[in-house]
């Protein structure tokens, strides 16, 4: 019994097939089984019925999972606690919501490449909700993003939250909510659906939102006074800074966005963990400033 085939047993039960845990492990299909095979040999049990819908565990699979996920722990908390920093060389594909991309992605990427100069970094920016759905489908190894993802395996690591503001163009603090569009963020997330909410209970139907994947084109239009926007304060500042848009108060506000640093605690990923703890300390700096 080998680490590789115990390995592959965990992708296999995990994923439920042999040619899911190849694509996932960048190995064939007889290679997979191939462990698979010697593994069951060496420990003299069959560990899966072989099923028209794929793999399923058998009662000893059961068993040899339970253990096998502990000695998957230990082995990641071994690299964690013994192998240097400089020496890691694993890929990480990132996954960033925009709102982050704009306050402290290039920060957190610096800090990493310092801390792990050969780590391979692939970053992918989308809306948080695809960016759940790409975490949950493997795709991703560590996520930030709105959250956090309710799924049992998911690990989420708490960021700063940031607070949002209303921002309108020079001489207008007086507009009505219901008497001119708002901008916000895209219609499949959370803060456009809060705002909708509180929007319908504050004046009913009439009024209107233009909703934008892009933070920075949606501070833009507000600038060129299309309307007012609630956004990150933090991000307004540049602008402000400028005498482009200026910060008002209508009376109420959205609650802060709430971002977490998430990525599969099965398996288990030492330098995730680590760069989720990393994210929290760069977020936090930044904020600072």
């Amino acid at each position: 019994m080998t680490l590789d085939q115990l390995k592959t047993f965990l992708w296999v039960s995990r994923l439920g097939g042999v040619r899911k845990a190849a694509i996932e492990m960048n190995l064939s299909q007889p290679a997979i089984s191939g462990r698979i095979a010697a593994l069951e040999e060496s420990l003299g049990v069959v560990l899966f019925d072989r099923t028209s819908k794929g793999l399923d565990l058998t009662k000893r699979g059961i068993l040899l999972r339970e253990h096998a996920e502990r000695i998957a722990d230990i082995v990641e908390s071994i690299k964690g606690e013994v192998v240097p920093f400089e020496s890691v060389d694993s890929l990480l594909r990132l996954g960033v919501a925009e709102t982050i991309v704009q306050l402290w992605l290039p920060a957190f990427v610096s800090e990493l490449y310092r801390i792990y100069p050969k780590i391979k970094i692939e970053i992918t920016v989308d809306l948080s909700v695809n960016l759940e759905q790409q975490l949950l489908a493997r795709s991703l190894d560590l996520a930030i993003l709105m959250g956090p993802i309710s799924d049992f395996s998911i690990e989420n690591t708490a960021l700063p939250s940031i607070d949002l503001a209303w921002f309108c163009a020079p001489g207008r603090q007086n507009s009505d909510l219901n008497a001119m569009p708002i901008l916000s963020y895209s219609r499949n997330s959370r803060p456009y659906l809060e705002l909708r909410h509180e929007m319908t209970n504050r004046y009913g139907n009439d009024f209107k939102i233009f909703s934008s994947i892009s933070v920075t084109a949606g501070l833009e239009m507000v600038s060129s006074g299309i309307g007012v926007g609630i956004f990150p304060r933090q991000l307004g500042m540049k602008l402000i800074a400028e005498g482009r848009i200026v910060e008002f108060d209508p009376g109420w506000t959205l609650g802060p966005l709430i971002f977490t640093a998430s990525h599969l605690g099965d398996p288990r990923s030492e330098l995730c963990a680590q760069a989720a703890e990393l994210a929290v300390k760069v977020a936090k700096k930044s904020i600072r400033k």
